[in-house]
């Protein structure tokens, strides 16, 4: 403990080192947080956009900070539920009835919306609502949305995407967020003011119920933005952390530890175990360690544990197994090697007990060093479309916009957003690794 406390004093003396581990705590405070606040099975549900979750979210949208830096007021998504209307009810006979819904909404962006839509969860056994939809401008322009019959039984929510239905396009001649945003003086510009849109809905059955909802669709939401799914890219950044470090850590961890045992094990046993080892350490430095983890993810999982475990197999015996063993082969003929063996230790007692804990300090740095390179590595895999399917990570952000061409549509956040966050992991890490080396290689200390 003492060791350690003098060690992080004197870590403490490099501005370097207090820069890495601010960036440090802060990767940290973020996994701790999503993890909290997020909980894994949650986190994956909403990622995968199981059910109507993200079906209120707009599609490509970029984060709300970004209106201020934009000279324009950007739109943000209005959702008008049934309790925010005017309603009345008439009865139509002695079972029918209309039920009237007066949703008034003010709309003053520069920008016109993305989508409009409509929803109507319904409750009813056999005959389903008629409904009718009028939507009327600020300038006094009024449209008629037509007639349907809601074919959703029991009580279910039913869909109806103004801006992809053909029909309504065809009937007022264009897109329905421009068409009743538009000013017709202007038509590149939005028109401003009150919009007012009326649901008139017959119901045929005594115990049946309506209640519609309307969704102004914006081009601004959340502090992520959305992907091309209407996911929320918060979700992914958040979960990236936990999911980054800890890969990063167990992978760099588990390399270091299982070379220096067997690196150990070389040196002090040597004759044909050590001639056996060094073979299969030089067999591995000639073997490519990304095509074999793309055949495992092509082959047999995808799942980030899977190839952690791969890399840690390949990893057992790299390249600086070598390196690990000439410190061995100096501390082997060591004074107190020798005390050792005078009172009888075993091998495995002298390997674990006197060995390994000598070179420790030096190791230190190599391990913080590592964890980036592997960070780095999940991103790659995900990026070829090898990361696991079920996890939100910054790699697999990184992948869907690729995919969807991000860059070249304008949709820059979606880059940038999680690239930053793994040059920051890299920069933390980095910045703490060389300070380590600079503590315990005196050498360095003059550079």
């Amino acid at each position: 403990m003492r060791t350690f406390l003098l060690t992080f004093q004197e870590l403490m003396r490099y501005k370097s080192a207090l820069v890495g581990l601010l960036i440090l705590s802060f990767l940290v405070g973020i996994a701790i947080y999503a993890v909290v606040t997020i909980p894994y099975g949650e986190a994956v549900q909403l990622w995968r956009g199981t059910g109507e979750k993200w079906r209120v979210n707009p599609r490509n949208a970029s984060p709300v900070w970004v209106d201020y830096f934009t000279p324009k007021k950007l739109a943000r998504t209005l959702i008008l539920d049934s309790g925010q209307a005017q309603r009345t009810e008439e009865m139509l006979g002695t079972v029918a009835r209309r039920i009237k819904f007066i949703y008034i909404f003010d709309y003053n962006a520069d920008v016109f919306p993305s989508e409009l839509a409509i929803t109507y969860k319904t409750n009813f056994q056999k005959k389903p609502p008629l409904v009718e939809v009028i939507w009327i401008t600020p300038d006094g322009r009024e449209f008629s949305l037509g007639r349907e019959t809601l074919k959703q039984v029991g009580l279910r929510t039913q869909w109806h995407m103004l801006s992809v239905d053909e029909k309504l396009r065809r009937a007022i001649g264009g897109a329905p967020e421009k068409i009743f945003f538009m000013d017709p003086e202007q038509p590149e510009r939005p028109v401003k003011g009150k919009h007012k849109i009326i649901i008139k809905a017959i119901l045929f059955e005594p115990d049946a119920e309506i209640s519609p909802q309307v969704i102004v669709y914006g081009t601004v939401h959340g502090m992520a933005g959305t992907d091309h799914l209407r996911r929320d890219i918060m979700v992914a950044l958040l979960w990236g952390a936990p999911v980054a470090l800890s890969f990063g850590l167990a992978a760099s961890f588990g390399t270091v530890i299982t070379s220096i045992i067997f690196a150990a094990i070389s040196a002090w046993f040597g004759g044909m175990v050590d001639t056996l080892l060094q073979r299969l350490t030089e067999i591995r430095m000639v073997l490519p360690t990304l095509p074999i983890l793309i055949m495992v993810g092509l082959f047999y999982s995808k799942s980030i544990w899977a190839i952690l475990a791969t890399l840690l197999v390949l990893n057992i015996i790299e390249s600086s197994v070598k390196t690990y063993r000439a410190m061995f082969l100096q501390e082997k003929n060591a004074p107190y090697i020798e005390a050792a063996r005078s009172y009888g230790a075993g091998s495995i007692r002298i390997i674990f007990r006197y060995l390994i804990p000598r070179v420790v300090p030096w190791l230190i740095p190599s391990f913080v060093l590592a964890v980036p390179s592997y960070v780095f590595l999940e991103a790659s895999l995900s990026v070829l479309g090898l990361g696991d399917p079920v996890l939100p990570t910054w790699g697999k952000l990184l992948s869907d916009a690729y995919s969807q061409g991000a860059l070249y549509r304008g949709y820059y956040y979606w880059v940038l957003e999680p690239a930053f966050l793994l040059m920051l992991s890299g920069f933390g890490f980095t910045l703490i690794g060389y300070t380590l080396d600079r503590i315990f290689n005196p050498k360095l200390r003059e550079i």
